[in-house]
């Protein structure tokens, strides 16, 4: 498989970015995987809402750049759709074995996605209706990534 991850922002904390390099390595025996970050707006605490909407349309614009036409778009938003891990494994394997190969896992920033973004999702993807940092949520998908490998090729991963 050829995965992006299309993300709003850098990681700047240690942590994450260790834990991220981490599971890069991980994945890279079972798939290529890209991590995009695109700029994200700087912006204030309090925004109008026409300013937030500004903001999202900007950073919007630069994750579209790097979407693919061909590829399944797969948005992290509250609202979609929640997967256990196996149903997670299967969801991927229906998309490897369908012929569509190429994923874009998209992440917003702080103040989530532009509805344009989601519009063009193939799915939308919930991990809770808790909200994480979007930061957070990268290594978090990374993990789950990695998971669904293990599980589709029988491999022992705990539980």
């Amino acid at each position: 498989m050829n995965i992006r991850l299309i993300c709003v922002g850098k990681i700047k904390e240690k942590y994450l970015v260790q834990g991220i390099s981490e599971y890069k390595k991980r994945l890279s025996r079972y798939a290529k995987l890209e991590i995009i970050e695109v700029q994200d707006e700087k912006a204030p605490e309090s925004l109008s809402p026409a300013e937030e909407q500004a903001v999202l349309g900007r950073e919007g614009e630069r994750l579209t750049r790097y979407m693919r036409d061909s590829a399944v778009k797969i948005v992290l938003a509250i609202e979609g759709q929640p997967f256990s891990s196996e149903e997670f494994a299967e969801k991927l394997q229906r998309y490897a074995l369908s012929g569509r190969s190429q994923l874009d896992f998209i992440i917003g920033g702080s103040l989530g996605l532009d509805q344009a973004i989601i519009k063009q999702a193939d799915l939308l993807l919930s991990f809770s209706r808790f909200t994480f940092p979007h930061q957070l949520m990268r290594l978090i998908l990374m993990e789950q990534i990695y998971r669904a490998f293990r599980i589709i090729n029988g491999e022992p991963y705990p539980k």
